[in-house]
């Protein structure tokens, strides 16, 4: 038995004309060009965007939180290390400095008040700008996956040695009663040289933290480099020791004024405007010199770190 098979084709439908095609045309919404948008790393020196850091102030602020918990985490003390490390030292200076090597008769009052008033920004100095040095590399993974500006990390670093600062200007002021050193109106300028140190580490933390990255050695560089910086600085001993002649000089490190003007006010001592000015112009200078460096070679972290 045979079947047919019968296959049907649709009527040919009339091609439309390109007078009947055109309106139908115009009616359809156009679609716009797709922009490419080519992003590339800028070239030269770069000012820092000061309102890119305030938008990103709340990721700073984790920072800060994260460094400090993690700094006294698990341990007995806590926050009183940040007492007992420039007590310690205040012992070893007063006993080999002011003792054994006469330098309590150069000072004016008690030598370990005096001691101690000059630790609190050098110990804010050495471990903010040791850390900031450290921060890129520590956060190498951050700065491989996320963009955020770079600076924030190096400024965040330095939270931990502004938390110490205030514990111990408060262990500072019970030295003060102690020793029976007294209170003076000029206390009250102490902000000042606070805010004079803590920018002399942001300019030294950002142009280490710049050079750990760009050249390796440095980081082998910066723990003696902070040592040898100690020695060179009127912690142990006041600026009156250095002859006057040399005093400009001398004062060509930035701590030097940051450090006998924080004293001076404390003390109610007259400031050595020498040092002082001298000390805040090279602050300045090393600031904005730090902070366009590290813009510079920002570019490049992501590549190297």
């Amino acid at each position: 038995m045979s079947e047919e098979i019968v296959t049907s084709l649709p009527p040919a439908v009339p091609l439309a004309t390109a007078a009947e095609v055109e309106p139908i045309v115009a009616r359809i919404p156009s679609v716009p060009r797709l922009k490419h948008t080519i992003i590339e790393p800028r070239s030269g020196w770069r000012m820092v965007d000061f309102r890119e850091l305030w938008r990103y102030r709340e990721l700073m602020g984790y920072l800060i939180w994260r460094d400090v918990k993690i700094r006294y985490k698990q341990t007995v003390l806590g926050a009183m290390w940040a007492i007992i490390q420039p007590l310690l030292m205040m012992a070893v200076f007063t006993i080999f400095f002011g003792r054994l090597g006469g330098m309590s008769h150069s000072v004016k009052g008690s030598y370990p008040v005096f001691v101690f008033a000059g630790l609190l920004p050098w110990t804010l100095f050495a471990t903010a700008v040791t850390q900031a040095g450290q921060s890129l590399m520590a956060n190498a993974n951050l700065v491989n996956k996320v963009y955020f500006p770079r600076l924030i990390l190096p400024i965040a670093s330095m939270g931990n040695g502004i938390v110490d600062f205030g514990v111990s200007f408060l262990m500072l002021l019970v030295l003060m009663v102690w020793y029976g050193v007294g209170f003076h109106a000029s206390l009250l300028l102490s902000p000042i040289f606070f805010v004079g140190t803590v920018l002399t580490t942001v300019g030294f933390g950002t142009l280490l933290a710049a050079l750990v990255i760009v050249y390796r050695d440095f980081r082998y560089v910066l723990a003696f480099l902070v040592q040898i910086w100690m020695f060179a600085s009127p912690v142990a001993y006041p600026v009156s020791v250095v002859a006057e002649r040399y005093r400009a000089l001398y004062a060509l490190n930035p701590m030097v004024g940051m450090i006998s003007g924080f004293r001076s006010t404390l003390m109610g001592e007259e400031l050595d405007w020498t040092s002082v000015t001298v000390s805040t112009a090279v602050m300045l200078i090393f600031l904005a010199a730090g902070l366009l460096y590290f813009r510079k070679t920002e570019r490049r972290f992501a590549d190297i770190v």
